[in-house]
């Protein structure tokens, strides 16, 4: 995915329209309870401000339906960025019409503004046309840094693309080459963990993996599947029963290539969901009738990790069990620890995973940490993500 990035391109003395991702969650006193995606785009905005460009911010926040509502504005954003940027960020009501045609007209070379959330417009959404060439009309140039949404056409990540010249920010730059490199030129071997609830949310995943990894790994809720796949009773665990022959399917064509697919061999099996439900290890073949597997076994994390030790490229998507309990986090802190000490390129992506490694502290230890959970979840499967192929080409 070669893309012209906003350093391929002049921007002094122009305004730049620049989609960011801060749907950062906001407490009922409407302070910012956790800046990451702000962080996350501040090298981009700030490389702009050192060049002289006249920054015109546009995200969305939360999901207020086409509607104006207050408790989704972006007004303490811009008294955050304000501080992070230590320089003045005018806010202006609304991201189309005279209120933020009058604001950018105001804007000197250097200075940043914030627009309103975009999705105050039901026409964001539906990537109207005449919406996203009024958007597009406060610029010359746009940028998008914002990953997380990139999965997604709308008329402030792909609609704007179709009236000014559109590159890639610093962030969606580092995105596209981390997991494009890992999936497309991967060191060997190529170790993918997937875990989580539910197969059906991954299979697209499973299936792209399948042709380019050299070991799989396979924990979560979503194990159960495949092991119920492998004649195990799983008791009253999570479980796709529409799914198990899928499961076999998945597990005979990992066989045929010659890829190493690692099942949990051991379960911490709980007799409730519930962080104070008695629980016990045992062996996956035996699992209890009135018993729910919640994390893998101390066994099975050993397996993971002998296998994750001797990986040059590992990609990490989805939890081991229910990690927010703390009696069913171990699997999933191993697994973290393991990524973390492995000396390969590691990459984290989704929000489960990226919320262990963050509870785990171990996050500065991995290569990279993707911003988008859906975004990332696309990209793995191999899909095409409409934010990032609008972008202009390199020559």
């Amino acid at each position: 995915m070669n893309k012209k990035s906003v350093k391929d391109v002049e921007v002094r003395g122009k305004r730049v329209l620049v989609r960011v991702d801060f749907n950062v969650p906001l407490n009922e006193q409407g302070q910012i309870t956790n800046d990451k995606r702000i962080q996350a785009s501040l090298p981009t905005i700030l490389y702009l401000v050192r060049e002289g460009a006249r920054v015109i911010l546009a995200s969305h926040l939360g999901r207020p339906k086409g509607q104006v509502n207050p408790k989704y504005s972006l007004a303490p954003v811009a008294e955050h960025l304000s501080e992070q940027l230590a320089q003045a960020v005018p806010f202006a009501k609304d991201c189309i019409g005279d209120v933020a045609m009058e604001a950018v007209s105001t804007l000197q070379d250097g200075e940043v503004l914030l627009l309103e959330n975009v999705r105050f417009h039901a026409e964001e959404e539906k990537n109207d046309p005449a919406f996203a060439k009024e958007l597009a009309g406060l610029a010359e140039l746009f940028v998008n840094d914002a990953f997380g949404t990139a999965h997604r056409a709308h008329a402030s990540t792909e609609g704007v693309t179709h009236y000014i010249p559109a590159v890639c920010g610093l962030l969606m730059q580092k995105e596209v080459d981390f997991m494009g490199n890992a999936l497309e030129r991967p060191e060997r071997p190529f170790v993918a963990i997937i875990g989580g609830a539910k197969v059906s949310d991954k299979i697209g995943v499973i299936e792209n993996l399948l042709e380019k990894v050299d070991a799989l790994i396979i924990g979560g809720g979503m194990a159960n599947t495949f092991l119920k796949a492998q004649g195990f009773n799983v008791g009253k665990s999570l479980l796709e029963e529409e799914k198990v022959e899928l499961a076999k399917q998945l597990i005979e064509k990992a066989k045929a290539k010659g890829i190493e697919l690692e099942l949990p061999i051991d379960v911490v099996a709980a007799l409730a969901f519930q962080a104070d439900a008695p629980h016990r290890t045992v062996k996956v073949s035996e699992i209890g009738e009135d018993e729910m597997a919640l994390d893998i076994g101390s066994a099975s994390a050993e397996k993971f990790e002998a296998r994750i030790s001797t990986a040059k490229t590992v990609i990490w998507n989805g939890p081991m069990g229910v990690f927010e309990m703390e009696a069913f986090a171990k699997g999933t802190e191993r697994v973290a620890q393991a990524v973390a000490t492995c000396g390969g390129i590691t990459i984290v992506g989704g929000g489960d995973s990226v919320a262990a490694v963050e509870k785990m502290k171990v996050a500065d230890r991995m290569t990279h940490i993707s911003t988008g959970g859906g975004a990332s979840l696309e990209f793995l499967e191999g899909k095409v993500l409409p934010g990032v192929a609008a972008l202009q080409d390199k020559e």
